[in-house]
């Protein structure tokens, strides 16, 4: 087996190099790898380790910081300090929650994904979804179910238009909002799959997918209910800004979709889905993913940053697949990579990796597992831009000038 050849890899560094960038003993640099702060490869050396220097610094940059208001906002919009209040989810160990509910209970229950956005909507005894969304428009059916169309492509071309034919939704009361908000959830998932909206989403999606198989249409239904809502990812941020000017509603799920198809985001179900498809051709898969992890290549699909444990939700996803039926052939390598990245990394399944093994056993793509990815987000978007509509305040942080100082102004501080 190939061993991280240290001299090609300046980002990996050795432990006492970590210490010294960190100011911090072997002892405390251990501590923070168990408490998830940093993560550690195997070294050269038997049973040494090594760390990512961008890592290590950007951990030491964190302890450097001051306590102003400005230094701590230079790493808030990296999972760094929270930059806004918010009553609509929490993130613990035990997954997230909306509105004080766990979403891990909510799918155990048996719940849809229209009950959390209920919630997440703050609905009350208001039932935003009693009135069906329609048909498409004459003029935007054709394209609406053009299912040679990109999913995401389909629903970003499409949302717009829709907003022509509806008021504004910034100065409408809140149930007008909520049923607006309703009406977009479920024409978004009919997008997805190029189909006329109605129903229940998990119904339509599965329906679509796999007609008539009622377990995947329940692995469907608890998938939706626990991607509803994740704070203030990248995607939902993006959605809550542009909600912030006033925007319809319709505008910021595009911008939740257009955050979403980036690869950093929503494709890392497919490259989920690659490295399962490496898997599958390689005859020795701990084998694959220990060179490619002590290579200094990221194993898609494993780790979170907000849960050093475990993703909760990717364990009770898994432990649903586990039990339902499934294609055996792909159940056994999806096994066999959750144990060798045990194994070589230390780390877990997340929600990305299941969302893509839930997909694959089921004989679908990795645009199947995005889609479903976002048919359940757009929840937790529009809950964050009902949320921001409420506060009516524009979203505007600073910037930190680092760059050259201005012609003539040598003296002028910058970093």
């Amino acid at each position: 087996m190939r061993t991280i050849n240290m001299s090609m890899d300046s980002d990996l560094i050795p432990a006492a190099e970590a210490c010294r960038l960190l100011g911090i003993s072997p002892a405390t640099l251990y501590a923070y790898v168990s408490r998830g702060l940093l993560e550690s490869r195997p070294g050269r050396a038997h049973r040494s380790r090594v760390y990512r220097r961008q890592e290590v610094e950007r951990l030491a940059q964190r302890k450097r910081l001051g306590r102003g208001a400005a230094r701590g906002a230079a790493q808030s919009l990296d999972r760094g300090l929270p930059v806004m209040e918010t009553r609509i989810s929490l993130i613990r160990p035990d997954g997230p929650y909306y509105r004080g509910r766990s979403a891990v209970a909510l799918a155990r229950a048996g719940a849809t994904l229209e009950d959390p956005a209920r919630l997440l909507w703050d609905c009350g005894s208001q039932d935003p979804f009693a009135d069906p969304p329609g048909d498409w428009p004459a003029r935007l059916a054709p394209l609406a179910n053009a299912a040679e169309l990109p999913p995401l492509s389909r629903a970003m071309a499409v949302t717009p238009l829709r907003a022509l034919r509806v008021p504004p939704s910034f100065q409408a009361d809140q149930a007008p909002r909520r049923a607006l908000a309703a009406t977009r959830l479920r024409q978004n998932a009919g997008l997805l799959v190029a189909r006329r909206p109605a129903g229940p989403v998990h119904r339509l999606l599965a329906g679509t997918w796999r007609p008539g198989d009622e377990a995947f249409a329940e692995l469907v239904r608890a998938a939706l209910v626990l991607c509803a809502d994740h704070e203030l990812n990248v995607s939902a941020f993006a959605a809550r800004v542009v909600a912030s000017t006033g925007a319809h509603l319709h505008a910021t799920v595009c911008a939740g979709l257009s955050a979403l198809a980036g690869p950093r985001h929503g494709g890392a179900t497919a490259r989920v889905c690659a490295l399962l498809e490496d898997a599958r051709q390689s005859r020795d898969v701990r084998r694959l993913v220990a060179v490619r992890w002590q290579q200094g290549e990221d194993l898609p699909g494993f780790g979170h940053a907000l849960y050093p444990a475990g993703d909760p939700r990717a364990a009770e996803l898994l432990a649903m697949l586990r039990a339902m039926p499934a294609d055996p052939a792909t159940m056994e390598l999806v096994e066999a990579v959750v144990a060798a990245a045990a194994e070589v990394s230390g780390r877990r399944p997340n929600v990305d990796f299941t969302l893509a093994a839930l997909c694959l056993a089921h004989g679908l793509t990795a645009t199947h597992a995005l889609s479903l990815f976002a048919a359940g987000r757009v929840a937790g978007w529009l809950a964050h831009a009902l949320e921001q509509q409420t506060l009516g305040r524009l979203i505007r942080p600073r910037a930190r000038y680092t760059g050259l100082p201005p012609d003539g102004d040598a003296d002028a501080p910058h970093d």
